[in-house]
């Protein structure tokens, strides 16, 4: 008897131990996972040289299918640091070059396709946050001229594109931080994000105690353009 009860207690002592080490350890596991999972920022894909002249690139460009947009966010999860980004291929764009300047751009997403590997997140982003069936897009328009004759060139593909963002029915100035480039293919790429405060397109930032997202982050894309 006395036997028994020593491997009955052994048997709770373990799973008590278990059960401590999943508290523990299951944020860090968890904030590992998620934050190995997270998108790199968008970047220019490898020209291999390739550039445009002003007069070349001339005239009006739309997107190709391989592009994509998003969003960046920081999440305390029981103190553990954790970045997410979500993803979605669902991206139109156009946009006109005309003498060296990109004079008008216009880039749409369907923000109900974006997605993360937790269906949780997606369905509390897409529903609580973003309401995406009274706001089913988000749209980024260029509102002043950028002179791209450097980028086209390949010597600083660096541009700053001031326009507007319209997110959640709420529309606010901004400016994209972003890069632009040639590819081997003579497409333009065009990489970058726009940081923003959730407060200002009326998104609340979830706080559900055991974790809390920043009441900031970025909204990132990257656009093919072919004509």
């Amino acid at each position: 008897m006395k036997r028994r009860t020593k491997v009955l207690l052994g048997i709770v002592a373990g799973v008590v131990v278990v059960g401590a080490a999943g508290v523990i350890g299951g944020p860090i596991v968890y904030a590992n996972l998620v934050n190995n999972a997270a998108d790199a920022a968008p970047s220019l894909a490898p020209t291999g040289g390739a550039t445009l002249s002003a007069t070349e690139a001339d005239g009006t460009w739309t997107s190709t299918p391989t592009g994509f947009a998003g969003y960046r966010v920081h999440e305390v999860l029981r103190g553990q640091d954790v970045t997410v980004t979500g993803r979605t291929k669902d991206v139109e764009a156009r946009a006109t070059v005309a003498d060296g300047s990109l004079t008008a751009a216009t880039v749409t997403v369907q923000v109900a396709s974006i997605s993360t590997p937790e269906s949780a997140r997606d369905d509390y982003f897409r529903g609580t946050a973003m309401q995406t069936d009274r706001f089913p897009t988000a749209t980024f328009r260029v509102t002043a001229p950028v002179d791209v004759r450097a980028a086209l060139a390949g010597t600083d593909p660096d541009v700053a594109l001031r326009g507007e963002l319209t997110l959640h029915g709420v529309t606010n100035a901004v400016t994209a931080d972003a890069q632009l480039g040639v590819d081997r293919d003579g497409h333009v790429q065009v990489a970058g994000s726009v940081p923003i405060t959730f407060a200002d397109y009326g998104v609340q930032a979830p706080d559900l105690g055991f974790v809390r997202v920043d009441d900031h982050g970025a909204v990132e894309f990257s656009v093919e353009l072919a004509r």
